[in-house]
């Protein structure tokens, strides 16, 4: 076990009480606390993808801009993912211990597709750094590929998260009077759906 083992043991226990779901499930608790979460877009026009350079630094610039507002000062927690069928060997491939070097397996479980064929493993990796803009680029521009889902960036209390997707992220902030401050801060970058997506 890692010096950081005890805390993140401590951590999954913290998890599952707070946010009454097994971790990493981001996509669920937009919904389970609404007035808290807030969606910005990484790009202008909810555009998706980056087409060049250009694109990219305002993609990095904005999860940058946030993360800081966020955690400034603080370790975070990064949550990343892998999956294997059942049976198989939860096993990272270059590229991913590349882009979340020091993490180590935090918690598997299988997913609920309910056609057996389809059920995997998902498996989460967990890491704690110190929070630096840039430190999580390389993972970022990764998200922003759509080559790695479901990372999750948290403070050791799991006060606020942040979730990056390929097009933007989700943050649930520790309460909805920051979560207002924020959305109104950067409100350029928000959805113009009706429910912010």
């Amino acid at each position: 076990m890692s010096e950081d083992g005890e805390l993140f043991s401590d951590l999954l226990a913290r998890w599952e009480e707070r946010w009454q779901t097994k971790p990493p499930d981001a996509h669920e608790l937009r919904a389970k606390h609404a007035e808290r979460w807030v969606r910005f877009h990484s790009l202008p026009g909810s555009m998706r993808y980056p087409q060049d350079e250009a694109e990219y630094r305002v993609i990095l610039e904005r999860h940058n801009t946030v993360l800081d507002e966020l955690f400034t000062g603080q370790d975070v927690c990064v949550i990343t993912n892998g999956w294997s069928y059942p049976g198989d060997p939860a096993v990272r491939s270059d590229d991913q211990l590349r882009l979340h070097p020091g993490s180590e397996l935090w918690t598997s479980s299988l997913t609920n597709e309910p056609d057996p064929e389809y059920r995997l493993y998902r498996h989460s990796y967990i890491s704690r750094i110190r929070w630096q803009p840039t430190c999580l680029d390389p993972l970022l521009r990764s998200v922003a590929d759509d080559v790695s889902a479901g990372v999750i960036i948290t403070d050791a209390n799991l006060d606020q998260l942040y979730h990056p997707y390929d097009g933007g992220a989700d943050v649930i902030l520790a309460n909805n009077a920051s979560r207002d401050a924020m959305r109104e801060h950067h409100s350029d970058w928000l959805s113009k759906h009706p429910q912010g997506l």
